[in-house]
């Protein structure tokens, strides 16, 4: 389950994707992540599958590989269609004991479904096909404006590059010591969801304790090295649009139109 967690993770190859700016692909997937919301006709996701099925052949990872980060979400997507279809009023189509299923309650779970899917994807594609340091320029640039009211843009930028960086470490630590405590002995796969739960609970304290002594030992590499924040610094590479970069923005205005037509005049 832990190796599934792709969020954060970075895939290494070729592609036009990998190539573009790390702020057009912030920007893109901004604007992909807020088109997801703003309509609810079938028509309109047809459109945002047609462009992220276009994203992901362009990115050249593998399908298989971006996909593995569904599983980690699928309790939430079952608890989101639960909620969705027993408390969403409308015309009543059938009952199960004393809850009543809605066709609208239906329609608001699919949607809400077929939203949290593209949205996970379309993270995934962003952090597969750029490397923690790009995103952090990317970030940075784009928050600059924030600066005028005495905003710590660099320092914002650089945690959440740290936390990036850290989800694998992290993912594989865990990985290390629920394998360390099985060869003890230890039953993670057995049991009801609370027995479950409760034989977790162990891992929690070494796990923390190893997240402490890695965030201290970056803290003293970058005292090390005196980083002193943001101010004064300048980017051994500065980033650059190219030719790619504006091609890839009439692709996003493209798609922004298509959304917007299917959203409005698709007749379901």
């Amino acid at each position: 389950m832990l190796k599934d967690i792709t969020l954060g993770q970075y895939y290494q190859t070729r592609s036009s994707l990998h190539s573009l700016d790390p702020r057009t692909k912030l920007i893109g997937v901004l604007i992909y992540l807020i088109s997801l919301f703003l309509f609810n006709r079938i028509g309109a996701y047809v459109v945002a599958l047609i462009f992220l099925a276009y994203v992901i052949k362009t990115s050249r990872v593998p399908f298989s590989f971006m996909i593995k980060g569904m599983k980690s979400i699928v309790f939430l997507l079952f608890i989101t269609v639960i909620f969705n279809l027993f408390l969403t009023a409308g015309n009543v189509v059938f009952v199960i004991w004393k809850f009543s299923i809605t066709d609208q309650g239906i329609r608001v779970a699919v949607f809400t479904v077929i939203r949290l899917t593209f949205l996970i994807i379309g993270a995934s594609v962003l952090t597969l096909t750029t490397t923690p340091n790009n995103l952090t320029d990317g970030m940075e640039d784009l928050m600059k404006p924030l600066g005028v009211f005495k905003v710590p843009v660099h320092e914002i930028a650089m945690m959440m590059s740290i936390a990036l960086r850290f989800i694998p470490i992290l993912m594989e630590e865990t990985d290390k010591i629920m394998k360390a405590q099985q060869a003890r002995g230890a039953d993670f796969e057995h049991g009801g969801p609370i027995k479950r739960a409760k034989s977790l609970v162990p891992i929690l304290v070494p796990l923390f304790v190893s997240a402490f002594r890695r965030a201290n030992d970056l803290a003293m590499a970058m005292e090390a090295r005196c980083y002193r924040g943001g101010e004064g610094r300048t980017k051994m590479k500065p980033l650059k649009y190219k030719k790619a970069d504006y091609i890839a923005y009439i692709i996003l205005a493209v798609y922004v139109a298509a959304i917007i037509f299917a959203g409005r005049f698709a007749p379901i």
